[in-house]
């Protein structure tokens, strides 16, 4: 059975984005039995907005922060839409969405939220999700912190998918020290959900997964806006 479960993991991280029944024969005398098992790339999307253009990791940040985190469904190309209308469009093109852009766009629809130049350390005390900005392999890139756990790092990330890592690779590369968050909200959000982590297991091949960076990914350098 050793065998069949380390098959089975292959199966799930290397499959495509779809859900399928994959079939598992017992020894001699024991039957079979299917079970439904889905790939990775399908599970780190389960709860991560996937960006649909090269510069829209901010409106995919925006996307994934209201509907996994707040219960407050939004669709990334409405939000898209509805930053790029009332944005500096020639900017937006030239460098991507901004925080300011992210700002109004909540404001709009009854969020309040700033950005606060603190330690990782006190959003996990006030247990609040935040997009944060970061640089990985030379491209600026907007995500989600989804939790923070056993020194490592949650990140709902709209190129790749929800992932992990350490939080010294984290501090490495979040350079602004800036904690977007939507403060004031009277309900409770959703941060360090169990069902978050599962995107993201200590395992050897997850772990291999989890090292790629942003080198295949086409973005541009965009800054971190203004207040």
């Amino acid at each position: 059975m050793r065998h069949a479960a380390i098959s089975l993991f292959v199966l799930a991280a290397l499959g495509g984005p779809m859900a399928h029944a994959v079939e598992l024969e017992l020894p001699a005398g024991g039957g079979s039995f299917a079970l439904r098992v889905a790939s990775l790339a399908a599970i780190r999307y389960q709860s991560t907005v996937r960006q649909q253009y090269d510069f829209s990791c901010g409106s995919a940040a925006v996307a994934t922060l209201l509907s996994y985190h707040y219960g407050f469904p939004a669709d990334e190309q409405h939000v898209f839409a509805d930053m790029y209308a009332h944005g500096d469009q020639a900017k937006i093109r030239r460098e991507g969405f901004s925080l300011l852009d992210m700002k109004r766009y909540l404001a709009q629809h009854g969020f309040t939220a700033d950005g606060y130049e603190l330690p990782l350390a006190k959003l996990v005390q006030a247990r609040y999700p935040a997009i944060v900005l970061v640089s990985d392999h030379g491209y600026q890139h907007f995500v989600v912190v989804k939790g923070v756990a056993d020194g490592r790092v949650l990140l709902g990330d709209p190129a790749v998918g929800t992932r992990a890592m350490s939080e010294a690779a984290f501090d490495a590369i979040w350079r602004n020290r800036l904690l977007f968050v939507i403060h004031g909200w009277r309900g409770t959000a959703r941060f360090n959900a169990v069902a978050d982590w599962r995107a993201a297991p200590r395992a050897p091949l997850a772990d291999a997964f989890d090292s790629r960076g942003l080198a295949d990914v086409t973005l541009p350098k965009n800054g971190p806006g203004n207040f």
